[in-house]
């Protein structure tokens, strides 16, 4: 309460002042929220259309995970895997219930199933496919976001994520994102893996030619190479479907997901794969104090639930068809290309607009929250809930903003 009645700047200055600087957020400080709405702490209210970098597809404050954050919090949130709990066992049957693998592997951040899939690959590599060990190698692609960790970044092409943090974890060779032709020509006799994001959501929402991952399918089969598609962020229903190689039919021999597997209400991630991918580890192999928590699994299930029953990914299919074919009908001199599936939509502005932060900017005085990424580049990618009216209200801002001089 003593918060709330501190200014924005105030509340600004005390994280510029003991925070590190490795974020640039908006200037911007929220204190509530629920569905597609945010509010400052002056109780100006937004249009979320970031959706904590879809972490948040059900929504803000989604009563039905909300209720089952607080009963499970009242009854035990934590064992450690030291012990059993009660809803580890439901939740591991209902994941793959629902998504068609057969084992699960809990985790707590993105980057966390990242690094647990490239593990269990490289060992599935040494025990069941026979690369020689220490020899195994994994393909990503350029412009990838996997996460931040010393081994994540040592398959990032991005600069700024890389300088200062070497020397670089081996083993990872990168080639174009949509280019089945350079995959084919990067596999060799060791390649255990190849990792990839169905569309590159941080790299600016690229989206790759049709029939890319169904071509990337039959290559991965071809030379016995694990398939490992990273869903954290596209998953769980973003793209209007469950995950996104679900618009080509693949599936994939491992796909992590995290974000939205929680709500937004506690980090909760996951490696969903088969029984001899994940049939590697060994008691102590592998492991995470919360990972697979009581109080984050019960939170997941609530979750996986509301996306269900409330008909969010359809929804989400037929809202992005129409929030992307309005932007792309504003004629804006600034804008070369919009582009998405589902309500994960990237405005491409031409070099000469001066840069996507100004807009961003410029959107939060109109009252629409929303995040540049690779400079030129804005992401709308609201909850999955949000309805046709309240996509209109957020036209009737976003026009005259990406008209501006």
């Amino acid at each position: 309460m003593i918060l709330q009645q501190i200014s924005s700047q105030a509340l600004i200055d005390l994280e510029d002042r003991y925070g590190a600087h490795n974020y640039h957020p908006l200037d911007v400080v929220l204190s509530r929220g629920e569905g597609v709405w945010v509010w400052d702490v002056e109780g100006n209210r937004y249009m979320d259309c970031l959706s904590a970098y879809s972490a948040v597809n059900q929504g803000h404050n989604h009563p039905r995970i909300r209720q089952a954050l607080i009963d499970q919090a009242g009854r035990l949130p934590l064992t450690s895997r030291a012990f059993r709990n009660n809803q580890l066992g439901p939740y591991y049957k209902e994941l793959c219930d629902l998504t068609g693998f057969e084992m699960v592997l809990p985790m707590n951040t993105g980057a966390e199933a990242v690094e647990t899939a490239l593990k269990a690959a490289r060992k599935w590599g040494y025990t069941v496919k026979g690369v020689p060990e220490g020899k195994a190698e994994i393909i990503a692609c350029r412009n990838n976001f996997a996460g931040r960790t010393i081994s994540l970044i040592s398959f990032s092409s991005e600069p700024q994520y890389r300088a200062g943090f070497g020397p670089y974890t081996p083993g990872f060779d990168l080639i174009p994102f949509g280019d089945a032709d350079a995959l084919a020509e990067a596999i060799t006799p060791n390649t255990v893996a190849f990792i990839v994001e169905p569309i590159q959501g941080e790299g600016g929402v690229v989206i790759p030619p049709a029939g890319y991952l169904r071509r990337v399918r039959e290559l991965c089969d071809e030379h016995n190479v694990l398939l490992i598609a990273d869903e954290i962020q596209t998953g769980l229903g973003r793209t209007g479907k469950l995950f996104a190689c679900d618009h080509e039919d693949v599936m994939p021999d491992m796909v992590t997901i995290g974000k939205a597997l929680s709500g937004g209400f506690y980090p909760v991630s996951a490696v969903l794969s088969s029984r001899e991918v994940l049939g590697v580890f060994q008691p102590g192999d592998h492991g995470s104090t919360f990972g697979g928590n009581p109080l984050g699994v019960a939170v997941a299930r609530a979750a996986l639930q509301v996306l269900i029953d409330e008909n969010m990914i359809e929804n989400a299919a037929v809202m992005g068809e129409y929030f992307q074919d309005q932007l792309a009908e504003i004629n804006s001199p600034h804008v070369k290309e919009v582009r998405g599936k589902g309500l994960m939509i990237g405005v491409e502005l031409k070099e000469s607009a001066g840069g996507a932060r100004r807009f961003c900017e410029a959107l939060q005085q109109h009252g629409i929250l929303a995040k540049e990424t690779h400079k030129h580049i804005i992401r709308f990618a609201p909850p999955l809930m949000i309805t046709q009216d309240d996509i209109d209200w957020a036209l009737a801002r976003i026009r005259p903003v990406l008209l501006m001089d």
